[in-house]
């Protein structure tokens, strides 16, 4: 069985954690570092990963509505107005912690990556 070549995970080390996602993973990653003082920046960074990913989803269920005739015009207004608040604060929350675009993009499989 190829699981008996992978090292065991209860293993305390570090190291073999990151043996493990690397033998399992096909393609290169970015390494997540467990350091104190990078806590901060990757919750940061997972958060407006997630933000972005609902954002995307919300905005595609909205244009779909749209298409359908199914909300009314301060229904789309307010729609409008709130993506693009949203879009601010966005903006803002990637300044403060450093972040690029590119920075929270999600490779989804056969969905595509997240723009």
């Amino acid at each position: 069985m190829i699981e008996d070549t992978l090292p065991r995970t209860e293993s305390c080390a570090l190291s073999d954690l990151a043996n493990v996602i690397s033998i399992r993973d096909a393609q290169p990653r970015s390494r997540i570092e467990l350091k104190p003082e990078n806590v901060k920046d990757g919750l940061g960074k997972l958060v407006l990963t997630i933000v972005k990913l609902i954002r995307e989803l919300l905005e595609r269920q909205a244009i779909r509505r749209i298409e359908a005739e199914s909300l009314t015009e301060d229904e789309i207004e307010r729609l409008g107005t709130t993506f693009m608040r949203l879009s601010e604060e966005m903006e803002r929350l990637k300044k403060e912690f450093g972040l690029e675009d590119e920075d929270l993009n999600l490779d989804l499989g056969p969905l595509g990556k997240l723009t």
